[in-house]
């Protein structure tokens, strides 16, 4: 019996990750499971280059516009949702074709990793600190608390510096205890990332943003903003709607914004590049390959990684 096997397609920001994942779902009789966690918005579609229904080829998409603008983004309750798709579809011999570049919900579905339990107070607690003091001196507290985790998050990064603090507050261990460690990819999943040449993908995200201001993610903000964007823990902080949102309230025109959003992309995309190097199992691509398919599907049929 022949056993369906996943693949997951990773990488930069603006490589080409949704058109590849998209070919092989058609030669794979697959469909798309997400792991891109802005894309999980509804409504936040054209700020996160979301596919739309009607370029989708008819391939059922998973994990798409299952949240609100006001609701947060869980690592924890994505995993939980995700695996429940991928084995739907292995049991129906379906090919799981994951796709995006959200460096922790794509452990999270492929890596042992189960998540400390939250507690909302002290959660609150911290939220609340960071709104008084700002990240950089909640970084510090964290840094010098557990200096592992303050050497891994940024200093901007408010959210996880407060996760990593519930963590070590709760459980009495530095936040790393809670990482998983690398082996064999759940379901032995084939995992190819996209890359390109480092101008070329600048170009590309230049491109992008532009396309994205010119196209209407201004107005897009201002009706996310009605449905209560601002209140967000995640969602108002995405690259572009953050840079927007902040325009709106005159701290800066929309062509800053734009250039914003543009460097801030860049920036992502060289986390995305640094994480994703990290990982054994990865096998990489190069996007601009005239065989760029073969390639993906050669990994796919490759044997699976072992350690």
């Amino acid at each position: 019996m022949t056993v369906t096997r996943p693949i997951a397609v990773v990488g930069p920001t603006a490589t080409g990750k949704s058109d590849l994942a998209l070919d092989l779902a058609e030669r794979l009789d697959g469909e798309i499971i997400n792991i891109d966690a802005m894309q999980m918005y509804r409504g936040m579609d054209i700020g996160t280059a979301k596919l739309p229904v009607e370029e989708r080829r008819g391939i059922p998409h998973h994990q798409l516009d299952v949240l609100e603008v006001t609701e947060t983004a869980t690592v924890a309750a994505y995993q939980e949702r995700a695996r429940a798709d991928a084995e739907a579809l292995l049991a129906a011999g379906r090919t799981p074709v994951i796709v995006g570049g959200s460096m922790m919900y794509f452990q999270a579905l492929l890596d042992e990793w189960s998540f400390p339990a939250t507690d909302p107070d002290v959660r609150r607690r911290f939220e609340d600190r960071l709104a008084e003091v700002g990240p950089l001196a909640l970084h510090r507290e964290l840094a010098a608390l557990d200096p592992a985790a303050g050497a891994k998050i940024l200093t901007t990064d408010g959210r996880r510096i407060v996760r990593a603090l519930e963590v070590v507050t709760i459980t009495g261990e530095p936040f790393a205890a809670s990482a998983p460690e690398i082996g064999p990819a759940r379901w032995d999943t084939a995992i190819v990332a996209l890359d390109r040449d480092t101008e070329e993908l600048d170009a590309r995200i230049d491109l992008r943003t532009r396309r994205m201001f010119d196209g209407g993610l201004v107005d897009e903000v201002r009706a996310l903003e009605e449905r209560g964007l601002r209140e967000g823990v995640t969602a108002a902080r995405a690259i572009g709607y953050a840079q927007v949102l902040a325009a709106l309230d005159g701290e800066y025109d929309l062509e800053q914004a734009r250039e914003l959003t543009f460097i801030g992309t860049r920036r992502y995309v060289r986390r995305q590049r640094s994480w994703f190097r990290r990982d054994p199992r990865v096998v990489w691509l190069d996007a601009a390959a005239p065989d760029l398919l073969g390639a993906a599907l050669a990994a796919h049929a490759a044997p699976p990684w072992r350690p």
